[in-house]
């Protein structure tokens, strides 16, 4: 008879959950034996890590992931990176380990005391099976959870269970599907109300990109001339940034937002929460007489908006049906010329470094970007035009970059991969650099060095508190940590010497330190 762990196993296999990502403890073992030769095992040294390189991989292939823990203090150590992939809405499988059964009650050590409460509400379900006859079920309920909600799931395991040997399961041969197409009539109504605006606005979340309609939103926003945001808070781009109809990523506070869309009658948001505020800056939600029109997927994003009308939807179907039942308008399709770089006076200007990225690297490279305190600079130098271009940390957590940088080339080999990383940031995900020398993942690290926490400061500013301690991180030397962990590392000198370095072709992994002077995101 199959063990529960060969049923599991076989379940996964399935599924094509195949690449797991973990860390693991005494009580993963039982879990982790006999796994099939053709699965592939990425080590991390710290569950954050960990994490953070399996939602870089999610979000690159666009499928679920297996991520392994350990037991109630591994899961803790990720749940920083796990609010992260809870907001990029990445599709993770989590699984810990648990004390067997009749040591959970005593509190034995590494108990996972009620493990299903640990990771709520950040995940979508959670679970222990009742009884190891329940595994199977338990995991693909898991799997197929995470499918849904487009969420993380959390599986806790006792390790006594694996060993049991159960009975075939019908678990083995379910699928799940997910379908949300709106009605003809709902579909009439919205292109009704759009061809009927006199001057309608897009809003593009990253939904957008992640569900692989990037080419179809701008194929609409042409289709219309609609002059086209990105919604606040961004960790995708669903919208080339140099378009002739591009106007910016939205501001991150109530009243900014509000006036950016003055003097547009309606405001269509796609794949979008309505909106995820930062900075608090209060007023009208929208400028008077402007009608928004939500379009998403996800129902809590439809259910907690504060103002507008929503369509619980698939935005593909609804992208499809207004370019065939809108009128097209003209517009000028060109793209706008990147400005001259600032330069900076001790140091590079981060938009010198942006320019230089631009300048050198392939137009399909994917960037993750975790540096942000130089948001306007990137914004201002880059030119990405392809679908997949752009990864930030959706929850504003650090320690995405460098973990999410070596997950995203490893399911993307076909395409080159640059991490973008503040000084201050590459300290919460720093042992990714093990994983990518380790495995040998081709993807270049540019850190940016300058000493302070950015951001920090510019809060500071904005809160009139210029005076709080914490904000300087001198004498970091990201070259001799990175070589302690195996990668190649260098300095770039100087601008000629940032492209000269950028313009070589790496076979493993690399990391190149900046020094820049500090920027704010203004």
């Amino acid at each position: 008879m199959p063990t529960a762990r060969r049923l599991a196993h076989e379940f996964l296999d399935r599924r094509g959950l195949t690449t797991v990502f973990g860390n693991p403890g005494s009580n993963e073992l039982p879990f982790l034996a006999e796994l099939p030769d053709h699965f592939r095992y990425v080590l991390g040294l710290h569950e954050g890590a960990v994490v953070g390189m399996a939602d870089g991989y999610a979000q690159a292939t666009g499928r679920p992931v297996l991520v392994n823990l350990h037991a109630a203090a591994g899961s803790g150590n990720a749940m920083g990176a796990l609010t992260n992939a809870v907001y990029s809405r990445s599709p993770l499988v989590l699984t810990a380990g648990q004390q067997v059964r009749t040591a959970i009650g005593l509190e034995a050590m590494l108990a996972n005391v009620d493990a299903t409460q640990l990771m709520r509400p950040l995940v979508a379900w959670s679970g222990e099976p009742s009884c190891a006859e329940d595994v199977p079920r338990s995991l693909a309920q898991a799997v197929f959870e995470a499918e849904l909600h487009r969420r993380p799931t959390y599986l806790s395991v006792p390790y006594d269970d694996w060993a049991v040997e159960l009975t075939e399961t019908a678990t083995l041969d379910r699928h799940v599907q997910r379908g949300l197409t709106p009605s003809e009539a709902q579909l009439d109504d919205l292109a009704k109300r759009v061809a009927a605006a006199k001057n309608p606005a897009l809003v593009l979340g990253g939904d957008i990109d992640a569900t692989g309609l990037f080419d179809r939103a701008v194929a609409l926003a042409e289709h219309l001339g609609l002059p086209t945001w990105v919604a606040p808070s961004p960790h995708r781009l669903p919208f080339p940034n140099r378009h002739r109809l591009f106007r910016g990523v939205l501001p991150a506070g109530i009243a900014p937002v509000s006036a950016a869309l003055t003097g547009h009658d309606l405001v269509l948001v796609l794949g979008a929460p309505v909106f995820r505020y930062h900075q608090h800056v209060p007023g009208a939600y929208l400028p008077e007489g402007t009608r928004l029109i939500q379009v998403t997927d996800d129902f809590g994003a439809a259910a907690r908006a504060p103002m507008g009308e929503a369509l619980v939807a698939d935005p593909g179907p609804v992208i499809e049906a207004l370019l065939s039942k809108v009128p097209a308008r003209t517009f000028e399709k060109d793209h706008v010329e990147n400005p001259e770089p600032r330069t900076g006076e001790k140091a590079l200007h981060p938009e010198q470094v942006f320019a230089a990225l631009r300048g050198t690297q392939e137009s399909d490279t994917r960037y993750v970007v975790e540096s942000t305190s130089t948001n306007s600079a990137w914004w201002r130098q880059m030119d990405l035009r392809r679908e997949g271009s752009y990864f930030f940390p959706a929850a504003g957590g650090l320690g995405f970059g460098l973990p999410a940088a070596v997950g995203v080339a490893m399911g993307s080999p076909d395409r080159p991969v640059v991490g973008v990383i503040g000084d201050g940031s590459a300290n919460y995900g720093i042992t990714a650099l093990w994983t990518a020398a380790h495995y040998r993942v081709p993807v270049t690290f540019v850190i940016l060095r300058n000493g302070v926490y950015g951001a920090l400061r510019w809060f500071g500013e904005l809160l009139g508190t210029p005076d709080v301690p914490g904000t300087e991180i001198p004498g970091l030397d990201f070259t001799a940590i990175a070589a302690g962990y195996g990668v190649e590392a260098t300095t770039a000198r100087d601008e000629e010497d940032l492209r000269t370095q950028l313009k070589a072709t790496p076979d493993g992994p690399r990391l190149i330190q900046v020094d820049t002077e500090p920027t704010t995101p203004e």
